[in-house]
Formats: C-alpha cells, sequence, structure tokens
C-alpha cells in the first residue's frame, strides 16, 4: 500500500469535518428511512435530504455525513483505520458535500487495502454523483404556480 509522501500531503487544503457529521442514532435512522441505498464498488451509500421543519436549527446546520464500519469488517484496529481513511478524504473534499443532505457511506472491507489515491477517486466519485443527485431533488428556487383559473359570473 502506498500512502502520499510528507511534500504531497502538505499541498492537499485540509478542512475540517466539525459541524458537518452525523452523530445521533436518530439521524441516521431517519437518514435510512428517507434514502435508497446505492453501490459502488468499494461501499455502499445513503443520501437523504435534511428535514425541514420540526426538528432543531442545529440539524440544518450544512451537509452533513455519517460513516458506519460494522464489525463484520474486522477488528477493532482495522475498523478505526478505515475510518480514518475515509475521514481524510473527506477532509480534503469537504466542498463537494452536497448542500441541504445528509449522506451515510458503508464501506467494504476491501476500503483497508485499498490504494489511497484509488479511494480518493472513488469517494471524489461518490461525493459529485451525490451533489448531482442532491440538485435533482431540491425543489426549485422560484416555483412557478399556476394561475387560478378564472371564474365566469
Amino acid at each position: 500500500m502506498t500512502s502520499l509522501s510528507q511534500s504531497d500531503q502538505r499541498q492537499l487544503p485540509r478542512h475540517s469535518l466539525t459541524g458537518a457529521r452525523l452523530c445521533k442514532h436518530a439521524d441516521y435512522q431517519r437518514a435510512y428511512a428517507a434514502s435508497r441505498k446505492r453501490q459502488s464498488s468499494s461501499m455502499s451509500w445513503f443520501l437523504a435530504p435534511q428535514p425541514t421543519a420540526g426538528f432543531a436549527a442545529e440539524s440544518l446546520a450544512g451537509p452533513r455525513v455519517g460513516l458506519t464500519v460494522g464489525k463484520v469488517l474486522g477488528k477493532a484496529h482495522e475498523r478505526n483505520r478505515i475510518k480514518r481513511r475515509m475521514r481524510d478524504v473527506l477532509r480534503r473534499h469537504v466542498d463537494l458535500l452536497p448542500a441541504g443532505c445528509d449522506l451515510i457511506l458503508h464501506p467494504r472491507r476491501t476500503v483497508l487495502t485499498l490504494e489511497f489515491k484509488k479511494l480518493e477517486a472513488e469517494m471524489v466519485r461518490i461525493l459529485q454523483q451525490a451533489k448531482a443527485e442532491a440538485a435533482r431533488m431540491a425543489p426549485p428556487a422560484s416555483p412557478q404556480r399556476p394561475a387560478p383559473p378564472q371564474v365566469a359570473s
């Protein structure tokens, strides 16, 4: 497995995922219920619009992402490594997160041994697909309402 050299790591911009992560179990459950499962070669992912009414304002802070790495993927140190690698890619590409949506990523075991550049390329492709789908799901900016019918008197 190859990793980026120190000079490559310094050149890439880093952003924080603070405030952009799903934390509560209820948020995960709502996102699962409001989305459908999509597949890529090394992970599954779910995209759901964020709630607009009836929830706390903190949930509307911006795009959020969640990572779920189950015990079936290996021991704790392997699961932690998978999450670290995925969080690192997300930090580098936080600008690609779809606005107003929650994204949940389910990696497969292959993410553990996948070359970092390939993992990054795949996650960028998933983020771009999610952003395009979020744009399709979003309501139009200025909804055009039809004129009310004229009633003859």
